[in-house]
Protein backbone atom coordinates (compact mmCIF):
# COMPACT_ATOMS: atom_id res chain seq x y z
CA UNK A 1 0.00 0.00 0.00
CA UNK A 2 2.83 2.55 0.76
CA UNK A 3 4.52 2.13 -3.06
CA UNK A 4 2.32 3.74 -4.97
CA UNK A 5 2.00 7.14 -7.28
CA UNK A 6 4.44 9.07 -6.26
CA UNK A 7 6.75 6.80 -5.17
CA UNK A 8 7.15 5.45 -9.04
CA UNK A 9 8.01 9.51 -10.06
CA UNK A 10 9.48 11.19 -7.77
CA UNK A 11 12.51 9.31 -7.41
CA UNK A 12 13.53 9.46 -10.83
CA UNK A 13 12.83 13.01 -11.06
CA UNK A 14 14.84 13.49 -7.96
CA UNK A 15 17.52 11.52 -9.55
CA UNK A 16 17.79 14.40 -12.99
CA UNK A 17 17.28 17.68 -10.27
CA UNK A 18 20.95 16.15 -8.25
CA UNK A 19 22.58 14.76 -11.00
CA UNK A 20 26.01 14.20 -9.75
CA UNK A 21 24.83 15.02 -6.26
CA UNK A 22 22.07 11.87 -6.84
CA UNK A 23 23.63 10.07 -3.99
CA UNK A 24 23.67 12.92 -1.29
CA UNK A 25 19.49 13.67 -2.14
CA UNK A 26 18.60 10.16 -2.15
CA UNK A 27 19.97 10.00 1.62
CA UNK A 28 17.99 13.02 2.20
CA UNK A 29 15.07 11.18 0.20
CA UNK A 30 14.96 8.27 2.53
CA UNK A 31 15.47 10.11 5.53
CA UNK A 32 11.75 11.43 4.59
CA UNK A 33 10.41 9.17 2.57
CA UNK A 34 11.36 5.74 4.61
CA UNK A 35 12.81 6.43 7.79
CA UNK A 36 9.72 8.84 8.70
CA UNK A 37 6.55 6.45 7.33
CA UNK A 38 9.06 4.01 9.73
CA UNK A 39 9.18 6.37 12.63
CA UNK A 40 5.02 6.37 12.24
CA UNK A 41 4.77 2.73 12.30
CA UNK A 42 6.99 2.79 14.91
CA UNK A 43 5.17 5.56 16.81
CA UNK A 44 1.86 3.66 16.87
CA UNK A 45 3.11 0.72 17.76
CA UNK A 46 5.03 2.02 21.04
CA UNK A 47 1.63 4.38 21.92
CA UNK A 48 -0.76 1.46 20.99
CA UNK A 49 -2.74 3.81 18.87
CA UNK A 50 -4.66 2.96 15.83
CA UNK A 51 -4.44 6.08 13.88
CA UNK A 52 -3.67 9.84 13.37
CA UNK A 53 -6.45 10.62 16.04
CA UNK A 54 -5.34 8.20 19.12
CA UNK A 55 -1.91 9.84 17.94
CA UNK A 56 -2.63 12.90 18.08
CA UNK A 57 -5.37 12.53 20.85
CA UNK A 58 -3.30 14.08 23.91
CA UNK A 59 -3.52 17.52 22.03
CA UNK A 60 -7.22 17.45 22.67
CA UNK A 61 -10.12 15.74 21.15
CA UNK A 62 -10.47 18.78 19.06
CA UNK A 63 -7.29 19.56 17.57
CA UNK A 64 -6.88 15.24 16.63
CA UNK A 65 -10.01 15.25 14.79
CA UNK A 66 -8.59 18.32 12.58
CA UNK A 67 -5.86 17.04 11.71
CA UNK A 68 -7.12 13.97 11.31
CA UNK A 69 -9.45 15.56 8.34
CA UNK A 70 -6.59 17.65 7.18
CA UNK A 71 -4.55 14.46 6.54
CA UNK A 72 -7.16 12.37 5.30
CA UNK A 73 -8.28 15.13 2.81
CA UNK A 74 -4.93 15.32 1.87
CA UNK A 75 -4.44 12.04 1.35
CA UNK A 76 -8.27 11.39 0.03
CA UNK A 77 -10.21 13.22 -2.35
CA UNK A 78 -7.48 16.38 -2.73
CA UNK A 79 -4.48 15.20 -3.76
CA UNK A 80 -2.93 11.79 -3.40
CA UNK A 81 -6.13 9.59 -4.19
CA UNK A 82 -6.48 11.30 -7.45
CA UNK A 83 -2.73 11.14 -8.19
CA UNK A 84 -3.50 7.19 -8.05
CA UNK A 85 -4.95 7.74 -11.45
CA UNK A 86 -3.14 10.59 -12.93
CA UNK A 87 0.33 9.02 -12.73
CA UNK A 88 -0.18 6.21 -14.33
CA UNK A 89 -2.00 7.81 -17.47
CA UNK A 90 0.77 10.73 -17.75
CA UNK A 91 3.12 7.82 -18.67
CA UNK A 92 1.47 7.12 -21.87
CA UNK A 93 -0.21 10.33 -22.16
CA UNK A 94 2.03 11.70 -24.92
CA UNK A 95 0.40 9.24 -27.39
CA UNK A 96 -2.74 10.93 -26.99
CA UNK A 97 -3.25 13.96 -29.61
CA UNK A 98 -3.00 17.51 -26.94
CA UNK A 99 -7.04 18.00 -27.93
CA UNK A 100 -7.75 14.44 -26.78
CA UNK A 101 -6.09 14.35 -23.68
CA UNK A 102 -9.05 15.42 -21.53
CA UNK A 103 -11.48 12.86 -22.72
CA UNK A 104 -8.60 10.14 -22.34
CA UNK A 105 -7.87 10.94 -18.82
CA UNK A 106 -11.81 11.32 -18.27
CA UNK A 107 -12.21 7.77 -19.59
CA UNK A 108 -9.40 6.19 -17.94
CA UNK A 109 -10.00 7.77 -14.26
CA UNK A 110 -13.76 6.57 -14.36
CA UNK A 111 -12.72 3.15 -14.98
CA UNK A 112 -9.77 3.26 -12.71
CA UNK A 113 -12.05 4.63 -9.60
CA UNK A 114 -14.85 2.13 -10.71
CA UNK A 115 -12.45 -0.78 -10.10
CA UNK A 116 -11.03 0.51 -7.32
CA UNK A 117 -14.39 1.53 -5.32
CA UNK A 118 -15.99 -2.39 -6.53
CA UNK A 119 -12.56 -3.73 -5.02
CA UNK A 120 -12.47 -1.51 -1.71
CA UNK A 121 -16.41 -2.37 -1.01
CA UNK A 122 -15.18 -5.74 1.39
CA UNK A 123 -12.78 -4.00 3.63
CA UNK A 124 -11.73 -7.37 4.94
CA UNK A 125 -10.12 -8.14 2.08
CA UNK A 126 -7.72 -6.31 1.64
CA UNK A 127 -4.99 -8.17 2.47
CA UNK A 128 -5.61 -10.76 0.08
CA UNK A 129 -6.10 -8.48 -2.88
CA UNK A 130 -3.10 -6.50 -2.62
CA UNK A 131 -0.76 -8.83 -0.89
CA UNK A 132 -1.38 -11.96 -2.67
CA UNK A 133 -2.37 -10.68 -6.18
CA UNK A 134 -1.02 -7.14 -6.67
CA UNK A 135 2.52 -6.82 -4.80
CA UNK A 136 3.67 -9.63 -6.47
CA UNK A 137 2.82 -8.29 -10.27
CA UNK A 138 4.18 -4.92 -9.22
CA UNK A 139 7.54 -6.31 -8.14
CA UNK A 140 8.24 -8.25 -11.39
CA UNK A 141 7.44 -5.70 -13.85
CA UNK A 142 9.54 -3.69 -12.00
CA UNK A 143 12.53 -5.95 -11.73
CA UNK A 144 12.10 -6.30 -15.43
CA UNK A 145 12.77 -2.44 -16.01
CA UNK A 146 15.58 -2.51 -13.26
CA UNK A 147 17.57 -5.82 -15.03
CA UNK A 148 17.83 -3.79 -17.85
CA UNK A 149 19.08 -0.60 -16.31
CA UNK A 150 21.40 -2.88 -15.02
CA UNK A 151 22.67 -5.00 -18.07
CA UNK A 152 22.76 -1.83 -20.06
CA UNK A 153 23.19 1.57 -17.91
CA UNK A 154 22.24 4.67 -20.14
CA UNK A 155 26.01 6.38 -19.09
CA UNK A 156 27.08 7.69 -15.49
CA UNK A 157 25.89 9.63 -12.70
CA UNK A 158 29.06 10.92 -11.98
CA UNK A 159 29.17 13.21 -14.80
CA UNK A 160 25.85 14.27 -15.43
CA UNK A 161 24.45 17.65 -14.08
CA UNK A 162 22.70 18.78 -11.38
CA UNK A 163 20.17 21.69 -11.23
CA UNK A 164 20.93 25.02 -8.90
CA UNK A 165 18.77 24.27 -6.38
CA UNK A 166 20.66 20.78 -5.82
CA UNK A 167 24.44 22.68 -6.19
CA UNK A 168 24.70 23.11 -2.40
CA UNK A 169 21.76 21.76 -0.84
CA UNK A 170 21.59 18.54 -2.04
CA UNK A 171 20.59 16.67 1.17
CA UNK A 172 18.17 18.66 2.41
CA UNK A 173 16.30 19.22 -0.87
CA UNK A 174 15.65 15.40 -1.46
CA UNK A 175 14.78 15.34 2.39
CA UNK A 176 11.83 18.00 1.07
CA UNK A 177 11.47 16.13 -2.43
CA UNK A 178 10.49 13.17 0.03
CA UNK A 179 7.46 14.30 1.40
CA UNK A 180 6.10 14.54 -2.08
CA UNK A 181 5.56 10.60 -1.43
CA UNK A 182 3.17 11.27 1.58
CA UNK A 183 4.01 8.23 3.02
CA UNK A 184 4.78 9.29 6.54
CA UNK A 185 1.25 10.63 6.42
CA UNK A 186 0.11 7.87 4.92
CA UNK A 187 1.72 5.67 7.43
CA UNK A 188 -0.60 7.28 10.21
CA UNK A 189 -3.71 6.77 8.29
CA UNK A 190 -2.56 3.12 7.11
CA UNK A 191 -2.38 2.11 10.90
CA UNK A 192 -5.83 1.35 10.92
CA UNK A 193 -5.84 -1.10 8.54
CA UNK A 194 -2.68 -2.62 9.52
CA UNK A 195 -4.40 -3.11 12.64
CA UNK A 196 -7.28 -4.66 11.34
CA UNK A 197 -4.99 -7.12 8.99
CA UNK A 198 -2.51 -8.38 11.82
CA UNK A 199 -6.09 -8.90 13.78
CA UNK A 200 -7.38 -10.81 11.45
CA UNK A 201 -5.03 -13.00 11.58
CA UNK A 202 -5.89 -14.53 14.72
CA UNK A 203 -3.41 -12.01 16.62
CA UNK A 204 -5.45 -10.14 19.67
CA UNK A 205 -2.71 -9.12 22.38
CA UNK A 206 -1.72 -5.21 21.92
CA UNK A 207 1.47 -6.07 22.54
CA UNK A 208 1.91 -8.95 19.55
CA UNK A 209 -0.04 -6.61 17.75
CA UNK A 210 2.58 -3.50 18.04
CA UNK A 211 5.45 -5.78 17.62
CA UNK A 212 3.96 -7.44 14.30
CA UNK A 213 3.09 -4.11 13.26
CA UNK A 214 6.71 -2.60 13.77
CA UNK A 215 8.30 -5.55 12.31
CA UNK A 216 6.07 -5.86 9.38
CA UNK A 217 7.68 -1.75 8.93
CA UNK A 218 11.43 -2.65 8.98
CA UNK A 219 11.06 -5.85 6.24
CA UNK A 220 8.68 -3.30 3.78
CA UNK A 221 10.42 0.17 4.03
CA UNK A 222 13.88 -1.66 3.39
CA UNK A 223 12.34 -3.21 0.37
CA UNK A 224 11.49 0.32 -0.67
CA UNK A 225 14.44 1.98 0.22
CA UNK A 226 16.13 -0.28 -2.75
CA UNK A 227 13.81 0.65 -4.98
CA UNK A 228 14.01 4.42 -4.29
CA UNK A 229 17.74 4.16 -4.25
CA UNK A 230 17.93 2.28 -7.79
CA UNK A 231 15.23 4.48 -9.29
CA UNK A 232 17.13 7.69 -8.64
CA UNK A 233 20.15 6.55 -9.75
CA UNK A 234 18.42 5.36 -12.72
CA UNK A 235 16.97 8.96 -13.01
CA UNK A 236 19.87 10.52 -13.08
CA UNK A 237 22.37 8.31 -15.90
CA UNK A 238 18.88 9.25 -17.93
CA UNK A 239 20.39 12.91 -18.01
CA UNK A 240 22.66 11.14 -20.77
CA UNK A 241 19.92 11.03 -23.35
CA UNK A 242 16.61 12.73 -22.10
CA UNK A 243 16.09 16.25 -21.02
CA UNK A 244 14.93 17.14 -17.37
CA UNK A 245 11.30 16.25 -17.02
CA UNK A 246 8.58 17.94 -16.06
CA UNK A 247 7.37 15.70 -12.83
CA UNK A 248 8.94 12.28 -13.75
CA UNK A 249 6.08 10.26 -15.51
CA UNK A 250 7.38 11.28 -18.63
CA UNK A 251 10.72 10.11 -17.66
CA UNK A 252 9.63 6.56 -16.78
CA UNK A 253 8.05 6.67 -19.99
CA UNK A 254 11.31 7.61 -21.65
CA UNK A 255 13.35 5.12 -19.48
CA UNK A 256 11.35 2.57 -20.39
CA UNK A 257 11.08 3.54 -24.18
CA UNK A 258 15.03 3.53 -23.93
CA UNK A 259 15.51 0.27 -23.09
CA UNK A 260 12.46 -1.85 -24.54
CA UNK A 261 10.42 0.45 -27.12
CA UNK A 262 6.89 0.43 -27.01
CA UNK A 263 6.37 -2.81 -25.32
CA UNK A 264 8.29 -1.19 -22.21
CA UNK A 265 5.66 1.69 -22.36
CA UNK A 266 3.08 -0.63 -21.90
CA UNK A 267 4.87 -2.49 -19.34
CA UNK A 268 5.30 0.62 -17.60
CA UNK A 269 1.41 1.85 -18.02
CA UNK A 270 0.61 -2.01 -16.88
CA UNK A 271 2.99 -1.56 -13.57
CA UNK A 272 2.14 2.15 -12.83
CA UNK A 273 -1.47 0.87 -12.84
CA UNK A 274 -1.59 -1.72 -10.67
CA UNK A 275 0.86 -0.26 -8.16
CA UNK A 276 -0.98 3.05 -7.94
CA UNK A 277 -4.37 0.96 -7.86
CA UNK A 278 -3.50 -1.46 -5.01
CA UNK A 279 -2.08 2.28 -3.02
CA UNK A 280 -6.18 3.91 -4.22
CA UNK A 281 -7.45 0.88 -2.47
CA UNK A 282 -5.65 1.37 0.88
CA UNK A 283 -6.06 5.34 0.83
CA UNK A 284 -10.00 4.83 -0.25
CA UNK A 285 -10.31 2.08 2.72
CA UNK A 286 -8.57 3.63 5.41
CA UNK A 287 -10.27 7.01 4.81
CA UNK A 288 -13.94 5.19 4.56
CA UNK A 289 -12.70 3.46 7.79
CA UNK A 290 -11.26 5.94 10.03
CA UNK A 291 -14.27 8.66 9.20
CA UNK A 292 -17.09 5.56 9.65
CA UNK A 293 -15.41 4.74 13.39
CA UNK A 294 -15.51 8.77 13.88
CA UNK A 295 -18.81 9.32 12.70
CA UNK A 296 -20.55 5.35 13.09
CA UNK A 297 -23.96 7.14 11.87
CA UNK A 298 -22.81 7.59 8.66
CA UNK A 299 -21.53 3.81 6.95
CA UNK A 300 -18.37 2.91 5.56
CA UNK A 301 -20.04 2.41 2.04
CA UNK A 302 -20.78 6.37 1.61
CA UNK A 303 -17.32 7.92 2.67
CA UNK A 304 -15.67 5.11 0.21
CA UNK A 305 -18.47 6.14 -2.67
CA UNK A 306 -17.72 10.13 -1.63
CA UNK A 307 -13.64 9.41 -1.60
CA UNK A 308 -13.98 7.56 -5.07
CA UNK A 309 -16.22 10.21 -6.15
CA UNK A 310 -14.66 14.09 -5.71
CA UNK A 311 -11.05 11.91 -6.28
CA UNK A 312 -12.36 11.53 -9.74
CA UNK A 313 -13.51 15.14 -10.47
CA UNK A 314 -9.49 16.16 -9.05
CA UNK A 315 -7.61 14.13 -11.28
CA UNK A 316 -9.68 15.09 -14.56
CA UNK A 317 -7.93 18.51 -13.42
CA UNK A 318 -4.37 16.78 -14.47
CA UNK A 319 -0.92 15.57 -12.77
CA UNK A 320 0.97 18.99 -12.53
CA UNK A 321 -2.10 21.25 -11.13
CA UNK A 322 -2.33 17.89 -8.29
CA UNK A 323 1.20 18.44 -7.29
CA UNK A 324 1.42 22.35 -7.66
CA UNK A 325 -1.07 22.83 -5.11
CA UNK A 326 -0.38 19.84 -3.10
CA UNK A 327 3.17 21.12 -1.79
CA UNK A 328 1.65 23.92 0.15
CA UNK A 329 -0.34 21.76 1.92
CA UNK A 330 2.67 19.11 2.82
CA UNK A 331 4.67 21.75 3.86
CA UNK A 332 2.04 22.58 6.38
CA UNK A 333 1.48 19.09 7.25
CA UNK A 334 4.63 17.50 7.65
CA UNK A 335 5.87 19.41 10.70
CA UNK A 336 2.78 18.49 12.41
CA UNK A 337 3.11 15.19 11.41
CA UNK A 338 7.12 14.85 12.09
CA UNK A 339 6.40 15.95 15.64
CA UNK A 340 3.85 13.13 16.24
CA UNK A 341 5.77 10.81 15.02
CA UNK A 342 8.84 11.96 17.08
CA UNK A 343 6.29 12.63 20.21
CA UNK A 344 5.04 9.09 19.85
CA UNK A 345 8.17 7.33 19.75
CA UNK A 346 9.72 9.09 22.83
CA UNK A 347 6.36 9.22 24.61
CA UNK A 348 7.53 6.39 27.41
CA UNK A 349 10.36 9.69 28.39
CA UNK A 350 7.16 11.69 29.64
CA UNK A 351 4.59 9.25 29.91
CA UNK A 352 2.68 10.77 26.98
CA UNK A 353 2.11 14.16 28.69
CA UNK A 354 -0.60 16.15 26.85
CA UNK A 355 1.76 19.67 28.10
CA UNK A 356 5.00 18.20 26.26
CA UNK A 357 2.87 17.42 22.87
CA UNK A 358 0.68 20.77 22.79
CA UNK A 359 4.02 22.88 23.35
CA UNK A 360 5.90 20.82 20.76
CA UNK A 361 3.40 21.15 17.59
CA UNK A 362 2.31 24.47 18.57
CA UNK A 363 6.15 25.26 18.14
CA UNK A 364 6.34 23.39 14.72
CA UNK A 365 3.13 25.23 13.55
CA UNK A 366 4.13 28.68 13.50
CA UNK A 367 7.37 28.28 11.39
CA UNK A 368 4.63 25.59 9.21
CA UNK A 369 2.54 28.60 8.41
CA UNK A 370 5.21 30.63 6.89
CA UNK A 371 6.42 27.25 5.05
CA UNK A 372 3.28 26.86 3.20
CA UNK A 373 3.03 30.08 1.95
CA UNK A 374 6.58 30.16 0.89
CA UNK A 375 5.65 26.57 -1.34
CA UNK A 376 2.26 28.13 -2.84
CA UNK A 377 1.81 28.59 -6.69
CA UNK A 378 2.49 32.20 -7.68
CA UNK A 379 -1.03 33.49 -7.40
CA UNK A 380 -0.61 32.97 -3.04
CA UNK A 381 2.93 32.97 -3.24
CA UNK A 382 3.68 36.16 -5.00
CA UNK A 383 0.85 38.65 -3.20
CA UNK A 384 2.48 41.43 -0.84
CA UNK A 385 1.54 39.82 2.06
CA UNK A 386 2.81 36.62 1.42
CA UNK A 387 5.85 37.86 0.46
CA UNK A 388 6.30 40.24 3.66
CA UNK A 389 5.56 37.31 5.81
CA UNK A 390 7.93 34.72 3.70
CA UNK A 391 10.70 37.88 3.66
CA UNK A 392 10.29 37.77 7.50
CA UNK A 393 10.36 34.55 8.06
CA UNK A 394 13.79 34.35 6.08
CA UNK A 395 15.26 36.72 8.19
CA UNK A 396 14.49 35.77 11.58
CA UNK A 397 14.24 31.83 11.85
CA UNK A 398 16.76 29.58 11.56
CA UNK A 399 17.19 27.07 8.53
CA UNK A 400 13.71 28.75 7.01
CA UNK A 401 15.55 29.47 3.73
CA UNK A 402 16.34 25.51 3.22
CA UNK A 403 13.06 24.68 4.31
CA UNK A 404 13.53 23.69 7.79
CA UNK A 405 12.32 26.81 9.19
CA UNK A 406 9.85 24.30 11.91
CA UNK A 407 13.17 22.33 12.99
CA UNK A 408 14.26 24.43 15.92
CA UNK A 409 11.03 25.67 16.52
CA UNK A 410 9.94 22.48 17.09
CA UNK A 411 13.05 21.35 19.37
CA UNK A 412 12.70 24.19 21.61
CA UNK A 413 8.79 23.29 22.14
CA UNK A 414 9.97 19.40 22.89
CA UNK A 415 12.84 20.67 25.29
CA UNK A 416 9.78 23.32 26.60
CA UNK A 417 7.37 20.64 27.52
CA UNK A 418 9.96 18.33 28.56
CA UNK A 419 10.70 20.80 31.33
CA UNK A 420 7.06 21.14 32.44
CA UNK A 421 6.25 17.75 32.17
CA UNK A 422 9.04 17.39 34.57
CA UNK A 423 8.33 20.54 37.14
CA UNK A 424 4.76 18.62 37.20
CA UNK A 425 6.33 15.21 38.15
CA UNK A 426 8.41 16.81 41.12
CA UNK A 427 5.93 19.17 42.34
CA UNK A 428 3.13 16.32 41.98
CA UNK A 429 5.23 14.17 43.95
CA UNK A 430 6.71 17.23 46.85
CA UNK A 431 3.26 17.73 47.18
CA UNK A 432 2.38 13.79 48.27
CA UNK A 433 5.18 14.05 50.47
CA UNK A 434 3.46 16.90 52.14
CA UNK A 435 0.29 15.43 52.48
CA UNK A 436 1.84 11.92 54.20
Amino acid sequence: MFFGAGNLIFPVHLGQLAGVHWFSAALGFLFSGILLPLGALLALAITRAEGIFDLARPLGKGLALTFLILVHATLGPFFATPRTATVPFSMFASHFAPSMQGLALLIYSGIFFGIVYFMSLKEGKITERIGKLLNPIFLILLFVIFLFAFIKPMGSADTTKASEAYLTASFTNGFLEGYNTMDALAALAFGITVVTAIKSWGIKSAKETSISMAKAGVVGMAGIAIIYLISIFLGATSLHHFALSENGGTAFAQIANFYMGPIGEALLATLSTITCMSTAMGLVIAFAQDFHKRFPQISYKIFLTVNCGISFVFANLGLNQIIAWSTPVLMFLYPIAIALIFLGITSPLFQNDATTYRLTVFFAFIPAIFDMLNASPAVISQTTLAKTLTAFAGQYFPFFNLGFGWFTFGICGYFLGLVAHFIKAKTGNQNFEMEE
